[in-house]
Parts: structure tokens; C-alpha cells; sequence
């Protein structure tokens, strides 16, 4: 099912996304430019906002292990990102690299598992990569949080909620209970919400459409899975 507010997510990204580039080109040469975004379990706003941007030669996402050197590296796919163009800009979901630095077993003010600063963890990892390769590099990093979170819903978003708002008190006034609504195959559809909590969190399959799309235009290499990574299925 489609999700509410993911619209107005992925738009409200491309503004972070087009000052990571800015910064990154203006420090030529080796500019890079990071941007952490939402997505504790799921990196699908992470995915999306790579493919609306077309400028992003990195995406990390929760599904899938950052591996940071060798074949499948990372930081090797950035160099030779920075060879050929003078910049490079990475995109990366808040709860990305947890089996790098370790799950936190604190919760914040309201229950949410505190998640590793994967940003700061990354912009470290790449200076630290690009100095021992006595290679100066510029590296920006930028965390839009609420400015993201806070915006009110664009137009597509907006109108959406209203179908979900009116197909569900049709619902209720035609006898239904414990169920909500979705959009399946572009069409309105109830759901049990047994359902939905049974199959959730659902993520990005490592060789499915969604995330193929993103190698497509990030280039970047897609590690191979060693277990350590619950992979969720029931999406692309």
C-alpha cells in the first residue's frame, strides 16, 4: 500500500539534497556533500528522493549493509565518483549502518530506539578514507531533521488523505471494524489491520525493482548479503 506523506517527504528532501551538490561543486576539486534522511527501518524516502534528484552518486539505506572498503566498498565507488566528476553527493537513512556501529539499547522521549549518528560516523569514515590516499577533500554534511518533518503536505499528499478520510467513514457507516484503508493496485482498498501490523516494518528487497533503480543511477556497487541483514519481503 501507498503511504501518507511520502510525497511531501521526498520534495521537501530535494532542497537538502540540491545543497549537498551546491556545496560539494563549490569546493571543487573533491567536494563531497552529505545528507542524512528519514528512515529508522525502512529507507524507501531515502530511495525515492535519490531517483526525484538524479544528482546522488551514493544511497545507503537500513536494507542493505554498508559495506565501506574493498570490491563492494563504498568509499572505493566515491573516489572513483570524485575522479571522474570533481564531487560526489551521498544520501543516507537515519537508521543505516547499524551493523557497523551497533544497535542502542536507549530510547528517547518518546520510546523510539535511539538510532547511531550514521552521519557524523560517515563524513568521519570518508575524511579518514581520502587522507590515508593523500587526497584533500571538502566534506559537508547536512541534517534537515524538521525541516523535513515539519512541512506542511504538498498537493498530492493533500489529496490523497481526503480518498483515505472518505473511503474510511464509508467503511465505518457500512459496518466494517478493525480495518483501514489503502491504496492496492490504484484502487481504495480495505485492509485488516492484523495485517498490516503482522507484515511491518516493510522494506526494500536487495534485488528488487526499487533499489535496482537506485544502483541504476547512483552506479554504486550492491553488496552481496552476508546474514547479517533481516531482509523484509512483500516489497519491491
Amino acid at each position: 500500500t501507498q503511504s501518507t506523506w511520502v510525497e511531501t517527504a521526498v520534495e521537501a528532501a530535494q532542497a537538502a539534497i540540491g545543497a549537498a551538490k551546491t556545496e560539494a561543486t563549490c569546493n571543487l576539486p573533491n567536494g563531497i556533500g552529505i545528507v542524512k534522511l528519514m528512515g529508522r527501518s525502512t529507507g524507501f524516502i531515502a530511495a525515492f528522493a535519490t531517483m526525484a534528484s538524479g544528482d546522488v552518486d551514493l544511497c545507503l539505506v537500513p536494507e542493505v549493509p554498508i559495506v565501506l572498503e574493498g570490491e563492494d566498498g563504498c568509499l572505493p565507488h566515491l573516489q572513483k565518483r570524485i575522479a571522474k566528476q570533481g564531487h560526489a553527493v551521498v544520501v543516507v537513512a537515519e537508521g543505516a549502518g547499524e551493523e557497523l556501529l551497533g544497535k542502542s539499547a536507549e530510547k528517547d522521549a518518546s520510546g523510539n530506539r535511539k538510532l547511531p549518528p550514521i552521519g557524523v560516523f560517515l563524513q568521519q569514515k570518508i575524511n579518514d578514507f581520502f587522507s590515508n590516499q593523500g587526497v584533500p577533500v571538502t566534506v559537508k554534511y547536512i541534517d534537515p531533521s524538521y525541516m523535513i518533518r515539519s512541512v506542511p503536505p504538498n498537493s498530492a499528499d493533500s489529496r490523497y488523505c481526503i480518498q483515505l478520510g472518505q473511503a474510511a467513514v464509508h467503511g465505518a457507516m457500512a459496518g466494517f471494524t478493525r480495518f483501514t484503508v489503502g491504496l492496492c493496485n490504484n484502487r481504495l482498498v480495505y485492509l485488516p489491520i492484523t495485517a498490516l501490523v503482522d507484515g511491518s516494518p516493510r522494506g526494500m528487497r536487495m534485488k528488487g525493482r526499487t533499489w535496482e533503480r537506485v544502483l541504476s543511477i547512483t552506479r554504486q556497487p550492491n553488496p552481496k548479503s552476508d546474514g547479517t541483514k533481516k531482509l523484509t519481503s512483500g516489497s519491491e
